[in-house]
């Protein structure tokens, strides 16, 4: 399906969106998952490219309690069972080392897990989900909606899982999407032909920056 009027994106009023961006997830660590360490300069420099245009960005990041008690029902025993990945308070569960450039930021675990947004800059937070989807049961939407952001743009990790549930979502409350190809782990031909059937805009990491820099006043926050 070809972009339309209604689905084109429009970058004067859009947020970049990270998925699950976090340490654990990274080559060697206990959720390692493929691809997501090679992806991650070209996260950094979509984060970036927002930053510098004063654009919304969001942080979104999962954390495992230890008793497994939020964990998705497919992971909850492992975690019950002592399998550690993404514990409130640990180094895994922290943002990947790199993605925020020189800047760092210690995520609260407390306030993250009460639902409540973590700013980390002046355009700039971080949101815990529950589960897969970036919208659900979050503060997310009520976020954008409060700066007026008509576009989200997404990277991250991993895609068959979060990533691909949180797109769904966005569009499903009628935001234009965009996908940097090359900014996520685990995408696949058939993935980025369904993401276009539903107006999708895939985008390589040049194009999505030449259009973040260039899209005129952003939203106010």
């Amino acid at each position: 399906m070809a972009t339309s009027t209604y689905t084109a994106p429009r970058f004067d009023s859009a947020a970049l969106i990270t998925i699950d961006v976090q340490a654990d997830v990274l080559d060697g660590q206990p959720l390692e998952i493929s691809g997501s360490s090679a992806a991650l300069p070209a996260m950094r420099r979509l984060v970036e490219a927002f930053r510098e245009r004063g654009a919304p960005v969001v942080h979104v990041v999962r954390l495992y309690r230890p008793d497994g008690s939020n964990v998705d029902l497919c992971r909850r025993e492992a975690v019950a069972n002592g399998w550690k990945a993404l514990a409130p308070g640990s180094a895994g569960a922290e943002l990947a080392a790199g993605l925020l450039g020189e800047r760092h930021a210690e995520l609260v675990a407390e306030l993250l897990l009460r639902g409540e947004l973590q700013r980390i800059g002046e355009h700039e937070v971080v949101i815990y989900k529950p589960r897969w989807g970036a919208f659900y049961e979050t503060p997310l939407h009520a976020h954008l909606a409060r700066l007026g952001v008509s576009t989200v743009a997404f990277c991250g990790v991993n895609f068959p899982n979060c990533p691909r549930t949180s797109i769904y979502e966005a569009s499903e409350r009628d935001f234009r999407v965009v996908l940097a190809t090359d900014a996520i782990s685990g995408l696949y031909d058939r993935g980025r032909q369904e993401l276009a059937n539903i107006g999708v805009s895939l985008m390589r990491l040049p194009r999505a920056l030449a259009r973040a820099v260039v899209g005129g006043a952003p939203p106010s926050s």
